[in-house]
């Protein structure tokens, strides 16, 4: 829902959400260039899950249903092949729910980073907000800053863009049958939402056809990118008529990957936008451009993991410069050695995703070893984590919410 920046925002948002992307869900309002405007956020799954000691509602989540996007927001003046440039000017949880979750997904139901690997079953986090900070009961013993942000923001695809996604995605899941979890998810009907009053064969269409808002692609969406906070600047290419900009799934934090969920929070987000005329030519704007935010949690000291492209934790297979396999052993190194220090791998895992960790590309030219890092702040811990001569002390920090059948 838009708002002028000097109103006070009403929780009912129901008829600006979407859950698509299609060039005709018309937009929900519109503004013009320089106008400060907000916009009301659910979180992504549209409430379904809830502040309690059970992941059944992680297990059972309709993700059909998701993202709940507020807009579209048309900017005047934007016309295709321009660059709608879109200033986040702050990102805050609603006041009567200073709160979040990160939810590990079921191998068949949502699947996440090692959903294959540990054959995942359903389990979260809830973290509680203090200003700035952010702790969870689930997950005792840490405590750290948190940079709210969107973890999805875009514009609207022409119908040429929509029918280039479906195809190239159609050619992917027809190559992969019977993927689990699927490579890609097409167009279904099945929980498509566009809450605004349309003609029935328009919505029809809409439903059809509509981009799942799962991946990012050349408009932006859904890129979970956690310097995207207050001062952040994005330049986003515009394939239609106003632009028509949609920003949903909003995150109190999140590290430099997203395994298995950020803190997933529901909220409030400040925008300002303003038009560059034929910017798509001007910068050669395939996909969107960040200036991110100059605000960051200030923690130098940081606990640094490093895998390779050499899968030591499963088989010991070798790979030829494969980043995402050097990756996920850099954060199996960090979750085995979270686990001598006590925490299940279930918080480990829960953890990794919702503190501001960093991670870097050490160096991809070696074959046939890539390295990738992953960078723990030491500073987010109660306790000493450091290796020490005579080891690590382990301690019992208990378990997340699991299923009620008891199973992880």
């Amino acid at each position: 829902m838009a708002t002028a920046a000097n109103s006070v925002p009403h929780p009912t948002i129901i008829p600006g959400l979407h859950n698509r992307w299609h060039p005709d869900i018309p937009a929900f309002a519109t503004v013009k260039p320089g106008q400060v405007f907000k916009l009301e956020c659910i979180d992504w799954t549209g409430a379904q899950i809830g502040n309690n000691d059970s992941s059944d509602d992680i297990k059972d989540v309709d993700l059909t249903k998701i993202h709940n996007l507020s807009g579209p927001i048309a900017v005047e003046g934007a016309e295709p092949g321009d660059c709608l440039v879109v200033d986040i000017l702050d990102v805050t949880p609603f006041e009567k729910m200073p709160w979040g979750y990160t939810g590990i997904f079921e191998l068949e139901n949502g699947g996440g980073l090692f959903a294959r690997e540990f054959q995942s079953k359903a389990a979260k986090a809830i973290w509680d907000f203090h200003g700035v900070y952010a702790s969870s009961r689930h997950i005792p013993g840490v405590r750290f800053a948190g940079v709210s942000h969107p973890g999805l923001i875009g514009t609207a695809p022409s119908a040429e863009l929509l029918a280039t996604w479906t195809e190239r995605e159609t050619g992917l899941v027809e190559a992969n049958p019977g993927a689990v979890p699927p490579v890609a998810l097409l167009p279904v009907e099945k929980g498509a939402y566009v809450g605004q009053d349309l003609a029935e064969d328009v919505r029809k269409k809409i439903y059809a056809e509509g981009a799942r808002t799962i991946p990012g692609r050349e408009h932006g969406g859904n890129c979970d990118i956690k310097n995207l906070s207050k001062g952040s600047r994005c330049y986003f290419p515009v394939f239609i008529k106003g632009a028509n900009l949609s920003v949903g799934d909003l995150h109190f934090s999140q590290g430099d990957m997203s395994f298995c969920g950020a803190i997933e929070m529901a909220g409030i987000i400040t925008l300002q936008t303003s038009i560059i005329k034929g910017g798509v030519e001007k910068f050669a704007l395939k996909q969107p451009i960040f200036l991110p935010s100059p605000v960051d949690p200030l923690y130098s000291a940081k606990l640094v993991f490093e895998g390779i492209s050499v899968d030591l934790h499963g088989d010991g297979k070798q790979y030829d410069m494969d980043a995402t396999v050097a990756y996920k052993q850099a954060a199996l190194n960090c979750i085995a050695y979270l686990m001598k220090l006590g925490y299940t791998r279930e918080q480990a895992y829960l953890l990794l995703s919702a503190a501001p960790v960093e991670s870097h590309i050490g160096a991809i030219v070696d074959s046939p070893n890539a390295c990738v890092t992953l960078a723990l702040p030491l500073g987010i811990f109660q306790n000493d984590i450091l290796p020490r001569d005579e080891g690590l002390t382990k301690r019992d920090f208990g378990q997340c919410a699991i299923r009620s059948d008891g199973v992880v």
